[in-house]
């Protein structure tokens, strides 16, 4: 079926109303269902929901949409994974026998690989949850009752114990008829130089690592004897088909709701800060999973909340770690406070000997981000603070926050406000020209023929049997017009969704409110008939006179004469 076809059959099997039931409490009101927003904190019920349009709409935030607009938003997926869970649940199949053709041979075998590595991540999880209730993780148990983990968290997180033994998981995998190599690619096994398997994680408390669409992707390992200095205390997996270090957030999948109800995150640095925080009411709590915070993971996290708390060590390594975050927030727009806990303490021993409440009055104590970046700027050098200040305003992406930025930074920190709003302007100004510039690159690029037909594609989606009864789908060019001719052929109206941000571009230029109406398509159709015939045309031309110049060489007079003959009537054509 394809994707576009899909949309409907979901949309017709499943109800709107049935699936936000599962996460709202709907009351009829009239013609609508009504309920708080999910989406905001309120008491007001401006949530609502129409079953017979089969959209929901909040009158707080404006939140609106389909099925799948609700659906990936609740949930923190994205378009495609929306589709894929409710066509599972509604019984859809979205193979699309063109799209299948296209695919090949190898991207099969990826995706297949890919289904078994998901399928060995399911499965080494059950391992190591049946090892945790074994005699070999008594010891395990007993650290997790130590360190005040009740079973439900245990449970809701899905830890787990990886033994002792050299080859616990490599066997069970091996008994389950997994392909080794595959487990070795994975990550799960490591291999020796003789080629010999061996489990990659032992002796440690697993976290498992999930992704958005609640699938288990990697795994971050803790040493349960702090005393052990000769092993590092964390391990995590490597990169692999299935994760790429740097671009996940651990306790994401699990947060998610409650990031989107409390409207704001808590982000802190290790796997047992995010468990403490969540067994102390504090579900909205995610981690960085070892590693500084990335671009990826604050792009990741803008997706749920525009406002961040972040939680670090009152070390110099903590205040740095701090000081990069909060940059990297500000950058992207996003609001954020920093509190920095007393020196020798993490969240985990600040919340069991100080408390809940005494860990509040810290959080409302905390400065807001750009504060705390002032404050850390004021102890630098005067040419390292106008440094990062310029590289700062230079990397700022809305630029209504730049007015308030350059005033707070130039009151603070005694520099020109004048000269930071003219150096701002100017790049302001070189940004605008470069991005001109990079389109126009891209038209010549994709040439103004494949230009013509994907905006009569993107403008009338449902005519593409039109279009390739003109044959112009063999007649696109550019990498770039064939994967936005893909998407339109697999997703139709739908497409949008599923577009980069040069493809939204281009389609909102093609249909937005500066565009024509579309309201011609037989006429704009007409005018692309006869660009595809002057095209074939010339290109004919061209063939005949290569011909005729290859010929000449070889003295076959009478074949001229014929090559001849067919650049004339080309010309007549053309003329």
């Amino acid at each position: 079926m394809q994707s576009k076809d899909a949309v409907n059959a979901i949309k017709d099997r499943l109800k709107i109303v049935d699936i936000v039931r599962r996460y709202v409490d709907l009351k009829r009101n009239g013609p609508r269902w009504m309920a708080p927003c999910p989406f905001h904190q309120e008491t007001k019920p401006s949530f609502s929901v129409n079953e017979e349009q089969g959209m929901f709409y909040c009158f707080g935030c404006q939140a609106s949409g389909d099925i799948f607009d609700f659906y990936g938003r609740i949930n923190g997926l994205t378009f495609r994974e929306s589709l894929e869970q409710l066509a599972l649940e509604a019984g859809v199949s979205l193979d699309s026998p063109r799209r299948n053709e296209r695919a090949g041979g190898k991207e099969q075998k990826t995706r297949s690989n890919r289904q078994q590595m998901l399928r060995m991540y399911a499965f080494a999880t059950e391992h190591f949850s049946k090892m945790l209730q074994s005699d070999d993780g008594a010891e395990c148990r007993a650290y997790i009752e130590k360190r005040g983990l009740e079973n439900e968290l245990v449970r809701f997180f899905r830890l787990g114990w990886a033994g002792r033994a050299w080859d616990s998981l490599a066997n069970a995998l091996h008994r389950a008829n997994f392909d080794a190599n595959l487990a070795v690619e994975a990550g799960l096994l490591g291999q020796s130089e003789k080629g010999r398997r061996y489990d990659r994680f032992r002796c440690r408390l697993i976290f498992p690592i999930l992704s958005l669409s609640n699938q288990i992707i990697a795994f971050g390992g803790r040493i349960i004897n702090d005393e052990n200095k000769e092993e590092a205390k964390y391990i995590n997996s490597a990169d692999t088909p299935l994760y790429t270090k740097g671009e996940h957030l651990f306790g994401l999948a699990q947060a998610r709701r409650g990031i989107t109800t409390k409207g704001h995150a808590l982000l802190t640095e290790g796997y047992m800060d995010v468990l403490t925080l969540h067994q102390f009411g504090y579900e909205n709590a995610v981690g960085v999973l070892g590693t500084a915070l990335t671009q990826a993971q604050v792009k990741r996290l803008s997706g749920f909340a525009s406002q961040v708390t972040l939680l670090f060590d009152g070390d110099r390594a903590g205040r740095k770690a701090a000081f990069r975050a909060c940059e990297m927030l500000l950058i992207r727009g996003m609001a954020c406070t920093v509190v920095l806990l007393p020196d020798g303490k993490d969240i985990d021993d600040f919340l069991r000997n100080d408390g809940p409440e005494a860990f509040e009055n810290l959080k409302a104590a905390a400065p807001e981000g750009l504060r705390f970046c002032i404050d850390v700027l004021k102890v630098l050098a005067p040419r390292e603070t106008i440094e990062w200040t310029r590289n700062f305003l230079r990397q700022v992406e809305l630029p209504e926050l730049l007015s308030p930025y350059i005033s707070q930074l130039a009151t603070h920190l005694q520099l020109s406000e004048t000269v930071l709003r003219e150096g701002a302007a100017a790049r302001n100004r070189q940004n605008r020209d470069d991005r001109h510039k990079a389109r126009t690159n891209t038209l010549t690029r994709q040439n103004m023929r494949d230009h013509q037909i994907m905006m009569y594609a993107v403008r009338y989606p449902n005519r593409l049997a039109d279009l390739r009864a003109l044959g112009v789908d063999m007649a696109l060019q550019s990498p770039v017009a064939r994967q936005l001719w893909d998407k339109i052929e697999e997703y139709g109206e739908e497409a949008v969704r599923s577009l980069d941000e040069r493809e939204t571009d281009f389609w909102f230029n093609c249909r937005g409110a500066q565009a024509a109406p579309r309201d011609n398509g037989d006429n704009e159709l007409n005018h692309l008939r006869n660009a595809m015939e002057n095209h074939y045309v010339l290109e004919q031309k061209s063939s005949v006179s290569a011909a005729l110049r290859e010929n000449s060489a070889t003295g076959d007079f009478e074949t001229d004469l014929d090559y001849l003959r067919a650049l004339q009537e080309t010309l007549e054509k053309k003329g």
